[in-house]
């Protein structure tokens, strides 16, 4: 697709293997992909949205033209200042599709000209979540296979702060 620029919306809270292999294959296919790491305060998030954004563009370097932006705008606003018009969505579960085919509309409905594109991950990454990364990790378990090392390390840093060290 010539002069096609996506982007994929979410909280990244924090960035996992999962969104690393879809953001992979979301570069082959489009000539620029911006990952949008939404603000969300509704959702009252692990990180802060900076580190959010930082562990992303870490993560996603290799990728060239991948591009990591924070906002706290409607999307179909965050859509307009990347001129963008396709979103990309990951879908793990049935139950993931009954959602985002409902917010897909609804985007639709605000932005006509705007599409929805969604992917799956691939086998092994077809069970992660970042909530259950966050889950898990908050319980002493380890999530080494689900994120990347650097990430990991900052989610052992901020449980060890909010735990005092314990």
């Amino acid at each position: 697709m010539n002069g096609t620029i996506a982007v994929y919306p979410g909280t990244f809270d924090p960035i996992t293997r999962g969104h690393e292999d879809l953001v992979r294959r979301a570069a082959e296919m489009f000539d620029r992909v911006i990952v949008g790491v939404a603000e969300s305060r509704s959702k009252r998030p692990f990180f802060e949205t900076d580190e959010r954004v930082d562990m992303a563009r870490e993560i996603l370097a290799p990728y060239e033209n991948v591009e990591v932006r924070g906002f706290s705008c409607l999307l179909m606003d965050f859509l307009a200042t990347c001129d963008a018009r396709i979103i990309v969505r990951g879908l793990r579960a049935v139950s993931d599709f009954e959602y985002e085919f409902q917010m897909a509309g609804m985007n639709r409905s605000l932005r006509a000209d705007v599409e929805t594109v969604f992917l799956t991950p691939a086998d092994q990454y077809m069970f992660i979540s970042a909530t259950m990364v966050r889950e898990i990790a908050s319980l002493g378990g380890d999530v080494s296979k689900f994120v990347q090392p650097s990430v990991l390390a900052r989610i052992s840093a901020r449980l060890a702060a909010v735990s005092g060290g314990n």
